[in-house]
Order: structure tokens, then C-alpha cells, then sequence
């Protein structure tokens, strides 16, 4: 089945060249732009943030982005895809069948050269049957895995997504979708292993089917970083918040609170917001960290730099002072 090719660069609009940075802050004005809990039109919101994280997913991390590169615009040739593994997502089961998802936030392109790509999970498990004086085998279908991309607020809460998943059998063409309904529990850990039973390869000889499991990745959120079930949140303040002190609004998963900030505040700081995180293993909260760092201003007027000059010749902070 033909894969259709993504151009990441083109989806979060920045140059192949573009440094780690500049894929940074296209991401971040993208993610708010598009993320489902502001936007207005949500279908297409949810459509556009999942490719902005997919991008996101392989441009910034380095070995994804030089894998990516190196198909190089010659990607679809036949001797490129030949040197690629056949079979959808990857080799399959042994009877070579592929399998296709939709719905579970990766596209096929991404599925075929960055996830888990259907392949096969597991071996197969056989169980001896049959009458007297003969012996036969019934085989277990193989378990089959895939992607599931999920949002920090399915993280805190919990959802059920449904999913359709397409299976083809290479020696007659035909295909089969089925939809199947997916429950992603609240304190879900990236990386886990999300089971459908029975909704794995087809036995033989009446055999049990095998598994379907779906790997958690988690969507890249513009705002939070996460580190087991803390959250990180980069507090960006101007000099004079920080040198006189404020009251700074700013986000959780569970909406806008208050923040006041004392008077004296350097960069580096953190402000630590305790019950604002994920869940933890035993169904409390880990805590959301507000890291401060200042923002200089840039570009100054005429009138803006002669008061920062009067500032500087009347402060008594002088950090290179050694004595």
C-alpha cells in the first residue's frame, strides 16, 4: 500500500537548516495555536495538532531528524523503497500481513520509519490436539504493536478512543477494517503497553488470535515538560517583575491560577505548585515547577535606553564587584 510522505519541515514551516531552537519555538506558537483546548474548531485542531506533533516528534530528537534527512527527496524511488522493510509497517507477521491504524494520532509514514509498525510482538504459541495416532498443531496468532499518541489531559483523566484498525492479506489483496474501542487509563506512563486482547494476527488450526498492543507516547504539550509525574513550566518574567515583585497568572491542566512573585527573584528560581501535576502510582498528584528565567528586552528606544542608563548609574548592584 503506497505511503504517502510527510514533509515535517513544511508542517511546522522552518527551513531543513533550522537549528533546534528555531524547531522550538515553531512547535510551542503551532501547539497553542492548535491545541484542542483553545481552538475553536476542534476536529480540525485535534487533525492539526497531532501532524504538528509528529513533526515535532522526529525533527527534535537527533537521531529521527538524520534518519529523516537521509531519505532525501528521492525517498519514493523503487531503490530507496526496496532498501526499506515491506509489509506496511514493517515485515509482519510471517504470513506477511500488513496492518494499518488510523486514529491513533501517527500517520503510515511515521508508523513505516519511526514507530513500532505493526510488527510483530512475540512469537507464536503452539497446543497439541488431535485423535488418536495423529498429532496436529494449533497455532496462536501473533500479538501485533503499534503507536498510540496521547494528551497530557488523557494522561490526568483518562479517555476512550476508538480506533480502526486495516488488515490486509497479501496473497488475495483483501482487506478488512474493524473499529475497536480504546480505554487509556487515568496515571497512563509513557511507554506502556495498552492490551486489546484477541485483537492481534488470526490463529491457525483454530488457534487463539493474538494481542493487539498500543506503546503510549505522549504528545508533546506546549507549555509542560514531563518528568515521571512532575510537570516543568519555563515562567518567563521581565526584569522589573522580578526586581520588584508580582502577581503572575499562569497555566495548569486544570486552568490559569495566581502566582506571586517576591520581590528579589533570580533567574533559575522554582516555584513548585504542589497537586498540579499527573498521577502518581498510588492515585495522588505529582506537582507542577514554575522555572524562572528573565527576559531582557530588546530594541530599545531612544527614551528607553537613557532610563535604563539613569538605572544603571543609580544602582549599587554590581555583580563583577569582588570586593
Amino acid at each position: 500500500m503506497p505511503v504517502e510522505f510527510k514533509d515535517y519541515y513544511d508542517v511546522l514551516g522552518v527551513a531543513r537548516n533550522a537549528s533546534d531552537e528555531e524547531i522550538k519555538k515553531a512547535f510551542r506558537k503551532l501547539a497553542h495555536k492548535y491545541h484542542p483546548d483553545v481552538a475553536k474548531d476542534k476536529t480540525i485542531a485535534e487533525e492539526k495538532f497531532k501532524e504538528i506533533n509528529e513533526a515535532n516528534e522526529v525533527l527534535s530528537d537527533p537521531e529521527k531528524r538524520r534518519k529523516y534527512d537521509e531519505l532525501g527527496e528521492n525517498w519514493d524511488h523503487p531503490e530507496r523503497q526496496a532498501a526499506q522493510p515491506q509489509g506496511g509497517f514493517g515485515g509482519g507477521p510471517e504470513d506477511g500481513s500488513e496492518f494499518h491504524f488510523d486514529g491513533t494520532g501517527f500517520s503510515d509514514f511515521f508508523e513505516q520509519f519511526f514507530g513500532s509498525r505493526g510488527r510483530p510482538f512475540g512469537g507464536f504459541g503452539r497446543t497439541r490436539g488431535g485423535g488418536v495416532g495423529s498429532e496436529t498443531f494449533a497455532q496462536r496468532g501473533q500479538d501485533i504493536e503499534g503507536d498510540i499518541l496521547v494528551t497530557l489531559d488523557e494522561v490526568l483523566h483518562g479517555s476512550s478512543r476508538t480506533i480502526r484498525l486495516q488488515r490486509t492479506d497479501p496473497r488475495t489483496g483483501r482487506s478488512t477494517i474493524q473499529t475497536l474501542r480504546v480505554k487509556i487509563p487515568p496515571g497512563v506512563r509513557e511507554a506502556q503497553l495498552i492490551r486489546l486482547a484477541g485483537k492481534g494476527q488470526e490463529g491457525i488450526g483454530g488457534g487463539d488470535s493474538g494481542h493487539l498492543y498500543l506503546r503510549v507516547k505522549f504528545a508533546q504539550h506546549p507549555d509542560f515538560r514531563v518528568r515521571g509525574a512532575d510537570l516543568y513550566y519555563d515562567l518567563e518574567l521581565s526584569p522589573w517583575e522580578a526586581v520588584l515583585g508580582a502577581t503572575v497568572h499562569l497555566p495548569t491542566l486544570d486552568g490559569m491560577v495566581s502566582l506571586k512573585i517576591p520581590a528579589g527573584t533570580a533567574a533559575g528560581r522554582q516555584f513548585r505548585l504542589r497537586g498540579k501535576g499527573l498521577l502518581t502510582g498510588d492515585g495522588t498528584r505529582g506537582d507542577l515547577y514554575a522555572i524562572v528565567s528573565i527576559q531582557v528586552p530588546s530594541n530599545l528606544t531612544p527614551e528607553q535606553k537613557v532610563l535604563w542608563e539613569q538605572l544603571a548609574k543609580k544602582s549599587a548592584f554590581n555583580p563583577r564587584k569582588t570586593s
